[in-house]
């Protein structure tokens, strides 16, 4: 009956407020940047922001967001083959392919609609998918749209020999396809690119790595795991987004062999069914890869700030996960006591989620720190005295 549905639900809502795990919306009033400011909160430090490089914000990146709006309107109204693909978009794929160095990409409205697009699509009836046990929820998702008959496998994060038993138990797959996260967002470390590709050449597997923590972020000049590891090749394909460090607007993206991203224009769902990328947010990503290409420095300033920020916490007394991004996670332990460190923070000005079950695994609950180029040093300082008189309130 209807009302035992409602009922069920309430029940569920009740559950969650009364273990103190509600999830809240909090509702910025201003632009994202290294502060702005945040309804009953006043003016805020900002430290759980994927607004890495600070581009959010940057005149010349909002300015080609108005100019695209002018140009081109709303929105696209129609999915690509129909009438919805705009030149805009051919321009954006082109210069997605050349930051990334591959052939060809093809741009989606979120990256979780670019990785439940590719994983299904690339894929037939005998292949084998591995995926790493930490990999986002776009990616696991992806990996269950998979077709009957295709093989699905999980090795332990980051562990070679589990990848290369799972690589064993596929070889009679025509296809095995290794997807990895190159930063995993809830625990701020980087995955083992080159021993991924070693494995992958020895038995004879495509590799497809998500970078949507990665782009802007690690790399000398930003452009990911590849330039981290100072690597050429050996992935085959990426997938990404324009939603975090290149603009923060919006929209996703794989980028491979030509080939590949036909096919998916072809066969991907999310492209067949649903609306492209709207041709602002196509203008918006366009001119932050820009702004990126122009000015490296950014990712240096970037990496200097995470050094700052992490040596203040370590000096605070705390011990965040390692790591060598831009993502600083500190476990708290229970999720209700990460929510309410979190809480105490925002209370003293400094915003930083509480993350817990079933984010992250059950009693690793966690506080993440994400560092942006926004941010000032006093910023930094201010939130790392904020952070440790919070933990420590909780964890006494």
């Amino acid at each position: 009956m209807k009302k035992d549905f409602y009922n069920r639900i309430r029940r569920d809502l009740e559950k969650l407020d009364n273990e103190k795990t509600m999830k809240v919306f909090r509702h910025l009033q201003g632009p994202m940047s290294g502060k702005t400011d945040i309804e009953g909160y006043g003016r805020t430090v900002i430290l759980c922001s994927n607004n890495y490089l600070g581009l959010d914000n940057k005149p010349e990146v909002v300015n080609a967001g108005l100019a695209a709006l002018g140009k081109y309107g709303a929105g696209a109204s129609s999915v690509r083959f129909i009438c919805g693909t705009f030149d805009i978009h051919r321009e954006l794929e082109e210069l997605t392919a050349r930051y990334c160095g591959m052939e060809a990409s093809i741009s989606y409205t979120s990256c979780w609609a670019a990785n439940t697009a590719a994983i299904p699509s690339l894929l037939a009836p005998g292949d084998t998918v591995i995926s790493d046990e930490l990999n986002h929820a776009s990616i696991i998702d992806g990996c269950r749209a998979v077709a009957k008959g295709v093989n699905r496998a999980v090795y332990k994060h980051s562990d070679m020999a589990d990848l290369e038993e799972k690589l064993k138990a596929a070889k009679d797959s025509e296809t095995k396809l290794i997807i990895t996260d190159g930063v995993f967002s809830m625990e701020g470390d980087i995955a083992p690119l080159p021993d991924i590709v070693a494995l992958a050449e020895r038995y004879g597997a495509i590799v497809m790595v998500d970078e949507s923590h990665a782009s802007g972020v690690i790399g000398k000049t930003g452009r990911g795991t590849m330039e981290y590891f100072n690597m050429t090749s050996g992935v085959d394909i990426i997938s990404g987004t324009y939603g975090k460090a290149l603009g923060g607007a919006g929209g996703g993206f794989i980028a491979s062999t030509a080939d590949v991203c036909q096919i998916l224009a072809q066969k991907s769902r999310p492209s067949l069914f649903s609306n492209a990328l709207p041709p602002v947010l196509c203008a918006i990503a366009m001119a932050s890869i820009q702004y990126l290409l122009d000015n490296p420095k950014i990712v240096t300033s970037l990496r200097e700030k995470t050094e700052y920020a992490r040596k203040l916490i370590i000096d605070a007394g705390l011990k965040p996960m390692h790591g060598d991004s831009a993502i600083i996670p500190i476990v708290i332990g229970s999720t209700a006591d990460a929510i309410r460190t979190s809480q105490l923070m925002m209370d003293k000005g400094v915003f930083a989620i509480g993350f817990g079950f079933p984010v992250v695994a059950e009693g690793a609950a966690r506080i993440r720190l994400q560092i942006s180029d926004a941010l000032e040093y006093a910023d930094l300082d201010f939130a790392a005295g904020v952070i440790k008189e919070a933990v420590s309130s909780v964890l006494k």
